[in-house]
């Protein structure tokens, strides 16, 4: 116990990443970056340090683990890559050896076992193919990396099986742990014809995708899916995992008795808050839990927990024109949601959500308020942005900030339970879709800095992605731009791309490879 305890100090002083977002509450914020400032960001000596080239293309966040020993290969800061051709690599995160320390395929094309193609999924935006799609999480001190693949398996016949396994890996050597992996199934019963018909609803491995980064809370896995390209029928399931055995424990469907209402969040986690409640938004879907009995909570922002060894429904916010936002495709899952630290006043546990509509959330979470017709005065709080929001906001040091489509970056003061109205300050390089999701590194209270990546729209070809870094003081202060540094210049971008900041690095995922930058050694 001493031993453990020992660790689980000397972890908490580390700048760990073991998580998309870098915790639970999804802040989007690394608060242990002391080699990054606005000063030495925006000098002139900022840049590109090199790349790490790798199999596929890498949708997941990169995650970290310092001093970690490499059996064989010493001691190691540890940078890990999951792409879309089904491998986990494990790169020194200085780049010292740049070959990787490590490096799992969970595919072997010799005996029919590949990723997915885009082409049997029937959706082009994954192009060329599908396989670890969601930012995986570590446990830190079990030195284990939880994970979820995809692939297609020829059968006897010649065709292709489709499957999804949630997998345990050793952080160090790269191996599966013992019980790894297990196959995701999952079935419920559910209802059609207005709840005439029963129907059993049974988890479908081609047509559910997993795009929503892990979370692990209290040795918990949880894992959300969506659609690919919104190809039915597809449900929001959220499955539960004991982290040790990886037993499943908890099963939820957000749309039982109607179909869709998909977790995606561009790629953002779900959350979880100190009790152990689980947050997430759904997508487009049917809406009838205002109802007697209803059951479905389309474009809805769900709080989870288990109640009688059951992951249930406990709260939700369900905006007032839930129908429009169905019939118009201006999902509210767009974005993830992000948990606000405690604040003075009637409404102390905040919660900010937003969507396609362009429509930012303040929610009480211990009164979420449900569903109220005819206006969102169940909302603590509603912003308008002028484009559509994806992925997550970030927060740092009493600000939240967005960059939604279409817009620059903006910074909105967060006092007493309230967002202010307008932002306190903005940037002035306007992102069009998808606009991007914020990143922050900060030294505590002091030297935050909001990092960017423009990447591309839904139908647009690849382009060049660009690093921007702005001053989180004030986000008019542009520091640091790949635009304008031929040099530096980016590879083709990634749609919803998530910088992480580790250690006075800058790591940005780009198709085939992730791109790292700092300041010279």
């Amino acid at each position: 116990m001493m031993i453990q305890a020992l660790l689980f100090v000397f972890l908490a002083q580390q700048p760990l990443v073991t998580t998309a977002q870098y915790d639970n509450a999804r802040t989007g914020a690394n608060l242990k970056e002391t080699q990054l400032t606005p000063a030495n960001v925006s000098g002139g000596h900022f840049g590109k340090q090199f790349i790490l080239p790798v199999d596929g293309d890498v949708t997941a966040e990169p995650l970290f683990v310092p001093k970690l020993t490499i059996p064989g290969k010493g001691v190691h800061d540890v940078v890990f890559i999951a792409t879309g051709h089904d491998s986990i690599y494990a790169f020194d995160a200085a780049g010292k050896p740049a070959d990787p320390l490590w490096h799992l395929s969970l595919i072997d094309p010799a005996k029919g076992v590949d990723t997915v193609r885009a082409q049997a999924a029937q959706c082009s935006f994954l192009s060329p193919e599908i396989g670890i799609a969601s930012t995986p999480v570590i446990d830190a001190a079990a030195g284990t990396m939880y994970l979820i693949a995809r692939t297609a398996e020829r059968g006897a016949d010649g065709k292709p099986r489709y499957f999804q396994r949630l997998h345990s890996i050793d952080i160090l050597t790269g191996s599966e742990r013992p019980g790894s992996p297990v196959l995701i199934r999952a079935s419920i019963s559910g209802s059609s014809y207005f709840g005439l018909a029963k129907r059993e609803v049974t988890f479908h491995a081609l047509l559910e995708n997993q795009r929503a980064a892990l979370l692990l809370d209290r040795g918990t896995i949880y894992a959300a899916w969506s659609s690919s390209c919104d190809v039915g029928p597809y449900y929001g399931w959220v499955l539960a995992y004991d982290a040790r055995s990886l037993k499943q424990t908890g099963v939820f469907n957000a749309s039982p008795d109607a179909t869709e209402s998909g977790i995606w969040q561009s790629g953002a986690g779900m959350a979880a808050d100190s009790s152990g409640a689980v947050y997430t938004v759904t997508g487009n879907g049917k809406f009838t839990a205002s109802s007697a009995n209803g059951r479905d909570y389309g474009d809805s922002v769900l709080k989870l927990s288990f109640v009688n060894d059951a992951l249930t429904v406990r709260d939700f916010f369900t905006p007032s024109n839930e129908f429009r936002l169905n019939w118009s495709d201006d999902d509210l899952g767009s974005t993830g949601p992000v948990l606000l630290p405690d604040q003075p006043g009637p409404h102390p546990h905040l919660l900010a959500a937003a969507g396609k509509a362009g429509v930012i959330y303040l929610i009480d979470r211990d009164r979420m308020g449900k569903f109220q017709s005819g206006s969102d005065r169940h909302a603590i709080q509603t912003i308008t942005s002028p484009g559509g929001v994806y992925g997550a906001p970030a927060y740092w040091n009493g600000h939240v900030y967005y960059f939604a489509s279409d817009d620059v970056l903006k910074d909105f003061a967060l006092k007493d339970g309230r967002l202010s109205a307008q932002p306190v300050h903005s940037g002035t390089f306007k992102f069009g879709n998808p606009g991007a999701i914020p990143s922050i590194s900060a030294d505590g209270a002091k030297n935050g800095i909001v990092w960017v990546v423009l990447t591309k729209a839904w139908n647009a070809n690849d382009g060049t992605a660009v690093l921007q870094a702005y001053d989180a003081a004030d986000v008019g202060r542009l520091l640091y731009s790949t635009a304008n540094n031929a040099k530096d210049g980016l590879g083709r971008a990634i749609r919803l791309t998530i910088p992480m900041v580790a250690n006075g690095r800058v790591y940005v995922a780009t198709r085939n490879g992730v791109y790292v930058y700092g300041l010279p050694d």
